[in-house]
């Protein structure tokens, strides 16, 4: 009796924490969505709750052209966060696609084979990846600049895709290492014996079993890509700006425009919501396996 009183203390305080912790990371997610239909004074007194405290308006909504009465008619401020919206789907899709891909080959051959670059070895060139991490994005700025000017880059989607791509592939790199590593090396041998080549084995054993944490990396990639905005404002001007830059540039003459750029950062989370709930069973998968640590 004791025992069973203690589990069900247990699981009372484990639940009474999970969902704490989850009203804590879902209250901005509702703010900013609730605020997206506030009108200015609403906003101002901190009205929270729909109907009761505020009148939900299409304020910020039609500011961007979204609104019912003006999503069939033409709109400059629509066609802008468009063009913004593909520039941010092209780019950090292209981006965690190519790191996802360079990410595994090379966190496959770091598991599997001895590498020797000077007096670094696997573990040196692993952590050398991730040590890249370690820099702050403000010191390869003015590197980036001149390079990507020289290169004619700058305000390119093409420039961004590369530099996306750098940035995330140390961490696809550390995450797919440790996935690899829980793969016995014997199926592979098994595959080699039947008649397979590396990269049969590769491609017909590991890659399918591998296939989870290779999308909770991709995941994790396309949220950093899609939220990034330091590189996204430095190199870009007009014809490559994302969504980030446009979620910051939602100022006037009388300060922030919090129904704006509320409804901005709405439009800007559905897209990740989406892709979290459409692959969640491998996301779970990939954690379950210990790909992501």
């Amino acid at each position: 009796m004791a025992e069973r009183t203690h589990r069900l203390t247990t699981r009372v305080i484990v639940y009474g924490i999970l969902i704490v912790w989850a009203f804590i990371c879902l209250v901005p997610i509702y703010w900013t969505v609730t605020t997206s239909f506030k009108a200015a004074p609403d906003v101002m007194r901190g009205n929270l709750v729909p109907f009761i405290d505020f009148t939900p308006q299409w304020l910020g909504w039609r500011s961007l052209g979204l609104s019912p009465e003006t999503l069939f008619n033409t709109s400059t401020v629509r066609g802008e966060f468009t063009k913004r919206f593909m520039n941010s789907v092209v780019v950090s899709l292209s981006a965690s696609f190519l790191a996802a891909v360079l990410g595994s080959l090379a966190a496959y051959g770091l598991s599997r084979f001895s590498y020797r670059f000077g007096p670094m070895k696997n573990k040196d060139i692993s952590f050398f990846f991730l040590s890249q991490l370690i820099l702050p994005p403000v010191v390869l700025a003015l590197p980036f600049l001149v390079l990507y000017k020289e290169l004619a880059l700058l305000d390119t989607r093409i420039g961004l895709i590369l530099l996306y791509t750098l940035t995330v592939l140390p961490i696809v790199i550390w995450i797919m290492r440790d996935q690899f590593k829980a793969i016995p090396v014997e199926l592979e041998e098994a595959a080699l014996v039947d008649g397979l080549s590396i990269w049969g084995a590769f491609l017909r054993i590991v890659l399918p079993i591998s296939l989870p944490g290779i999308v909770a990396a991709f995941i994790l990639s396309l949220i950093l890509c899609w939220n990034e905005y330091f590189f996204a404002a430095l190199l870009t001007s007009t014809e490559a700006k994302t969504l980030p830059v446009m979620v910051a540039s939602q100022t006037g003459s009388q300060g922030i425009n919090w129904w704006s750029m509320a409804a901005l950062s709405t439009a800007a989370i559905a897209p990740l919501l989406i892709v979290g709930i459409i692959l969640e069973r491998y996301i779970i998968a990939g954690m379950a396996t210990g790909a992501v640590k």
